[in-house]
């Protein structure tokens, strides 16, 4: 049993860290897609891209210009690449992996010219980064001998400080940690582990747990209990500190690694291991000759010693840590970014002591308030499987085509249906809910089925291709002022702050999927404009990815479009929220509650 919760620990907390990667920790520009050159011979130059893991560059985006009229090359033989569906050009693209090296062969032998290179490229995890380009000074000396290549320029990306892994529109247990208030945010943890401890996989370790407290023949006074819960629970918590400050200084470092598909089907085959293990088609069990050793260790301090008890407290961390994947990850985001490992210790230590609620009122009782074993924890384990199964394939879904995604959150939701008792009999009101509810998770399933049998692009949306999505949003629906760089932008805040508006300003671009998702799906729905009908909507096109527009990106720290900017209208210029990537209309409406738009 041990193993099995230690195990469930790891891969859950990596699922975390990795899962916030994939979906915040967006590297910027120059790490993304690292360019060089170098001199072949006096006719020849070589270029190579290194690509990070998670990240692609598309066949079709790269080129190269030079503003000599005396700078003459052979077409470019480009590798084939990887045939892929690219949802933000809604075609069928060539891309390239790992790496991508280029030779560019001139016409004829050059001392030195000048030399454009472009190219563009995109996360796995959605975010399409705007076109880039490098300016190169060419330097082929000696003619007819090889010779070294010096650039004098730089990218034509300007480097951006790297962006919040976890925005306040995508993390709020991160945007917690950055409010700067110590006691509410200690106050948001403690609440969160105050809520964790009532999840299935740490309610039921409560008599087992207390058990290991009490550890003693006779009975227990209650002050006597009270103390040992609490000194139980002071070992948990400083463990959990512990360990999340020490995972957070190697976060970024370990949240890059994360991003490997290979790490991240390792990780989901894992947890599918577990989760089988739940339905107990196997048991998973330690050693016999580390169990023996465990049991001496653990009888040492089971005489009810609060050191003891104290130490089990913390061994106990590992039991208990499968449920606080989420919130940790949030904290790990903010401790990685910031390097503030000391609030983010506290945040974590607080948390803990929020789960130790339970234990605390157990110890206080001396035990009479410890749940009965019974059929209902088989169930509680069934259903931490069917977690553990949805979270392996939320895990891998980064790497999957769509199609694939479909089908298996089609079959998951198909299996969740069968356990709940969908082909079952219902004769009391317990079941007749439950297969309410696996008739429900069924026809979301054959959703699902149909959208990728369709050719359905979007798991949230299977069958949003049907309906035209993508097609320009109506008319007049919202009035969109469009702002060319920062100058203006600065101009239509003031005069909307002396109005009393808020502002809402929109990234967009031609080549961005999601932002025409947001015009063809979030802006049409009745709510959102009704919301929207007091804001000043500003938009910047970054299509063209000039000078301004990348000032504009930079200056709020994205990387390109969709991106959404919310400005107060009690401050002028302040920034009240942000949004990064697509949101369906209902998600896009408690941004705007976080936004503050009434």
């Amino acid at each position: 049993m041990l193993v099995r919760y230690f195990l469930l620990l790891l891969s859950c907390l990596l699922a975390g860290s990795a899962s916030a990667a994939l979906k915040d920790d967006y590297l910027i520009p120059e790490q993304a897609f690292v360019f060089s050159a170098r001199a072949i011979d006096s006719r020849s130059v070589a270029l190579h891209w290194e690509i990070a893991p998670g990240y692609h560059l598309y066949r079709e985006r790269i080129s190269i210009a030079s503003p000599s009229a005396q700078a003459q090359w052979s077409p470019l033989s480009l590798p084939a690449g990887t045939d892929r569906f690219d949802p933000n050009f809604n075609k069928t693209m060539a891309i390239y992996e790992k790496s991508l090296d280029l030779e560019v062969h001139f016409k004829s032998g050059m001392a030195s010219l000048p030399l454009t290179v472009n190219w563009q490229g995109c996360a796995d995890a959605g975010l399409c980064y705007a076109p880039a380009s490098a300016e190169l000074q060419v330097a082929l000396t000696g003619l007819g001998a090889a010779a070294n290549l010096v650039t004098s320029g730089t990218a034509g990306v300007t480097p951006a400080p790297v962006m919040p892994a976890a925005p306040v529109a995508a993390d709020p247990i991160a945007a917690a940690l950055t409010g700067g208030n110590l006691l509410r945010t200690l106050g948001v943890f403690w609440l969160a582990g105050l809520l964790l401890s009532f999840t299935p996989c740490v309610l039921p370790m409560v008599p087992i747990l207390s058990s290991l407290i009490a550890g003693q023949a006779g009975p227990t006074s209650r002050l006597r209990g009270f103390l040992l819960a609490l000194a139980y629970s002071l070992g948990m918590a400083l463990v959990y500190a512990g360990f999340g400050v020490a995972a957070g200084l190697a976060g970024e470092g370990l949240a890059a690694a994360l991003q490997n598909p290979w790490v991240l089907g390792g990780f989901a085959m894992l947890l599918t291991t577990l989760a089988l293990s739940m339905f107990g088609c196997y048991d998973l069990q330690m050693p016999a000759c580390i169990q023996q050793r465990a049991s001496g260790w653990s009888n040492r301090f089971r005489g009810g010693s609060y050191a003891g008890v104290f130490l089990m407290g913390g061994v106990s961390a590992l039991v208990v840590g499968p449920c606080v994947a989420a919130p940790l990850a949030g904290a790990l985001v903010y401790i990685s970014q910031t390097g503030d490992v000391v609030l983010g210790g506290l945040a974590l230590f607080a948390m803990a002591l929020g789960m130790a609620v339970p234990l605390l009122l157990v110890g206080l009782s001396a035990g009479s308030l410890l749940p009965r074993a019974g059929a209902w924890m088989e169930r509680v384990r069934q259903l931490f499987g069917m977690l553990l199964l949805g979270v392996a394939i939320w895990m891998v879904t980064p790497v999957l085509p769509v199609p694939l995604q479909m089908l298996l959150w089609a079959g998951w939701l198909l299996a969740a249906a069968a356990w709940l008792g969908l082909f079952g009999s219902a004769q009391h009101g317990a079941a007749l809910a439950g297969r309410a509810g696996a008739a429900g998770l069924a026809i979301l399933a054959v959703i699902l089925l149909v959208g990728a049998a369709s050719g359905g692009r979007s798991v949230l949306q299977p069958l949003a291709h049907w309906r035209g999505q993508g097609t320009p949003a109506d008319p007049g629906a919202l009035r969109v002022s469009r702002v060319a760089n920062s100058a203006a932008l600065d101009a239509a805040l003031a005069t909307a702050y002396q109005q009393g508006q808020p502002v809402m300003l929109d990234f967009y671009a031609d080549w961005c999927v999601a932002c025409k998702e947001f015009d063809s799906i979030t802006f049409r729905d009745p709510a959102v404009q009704k919301r929207l009908a007091g804001v000043r909507i500003l938009q910047a096109d970054v299509t063209a990815n000039t000078v301004d527009d990348k000032a504009l990106l930079k200056r709020f720290k994205l990387f390109g479009p969709p991106g959404m900017v919310f400005f107060s209208a009690s401050a002028a210029g302040l920034v009240s929220h942000k949004v990064i990537g697509y949101q369906a209309p209902g998600e896009f409406l408690a941004s705007l509650d976080r936004a503050a738009i009434p």
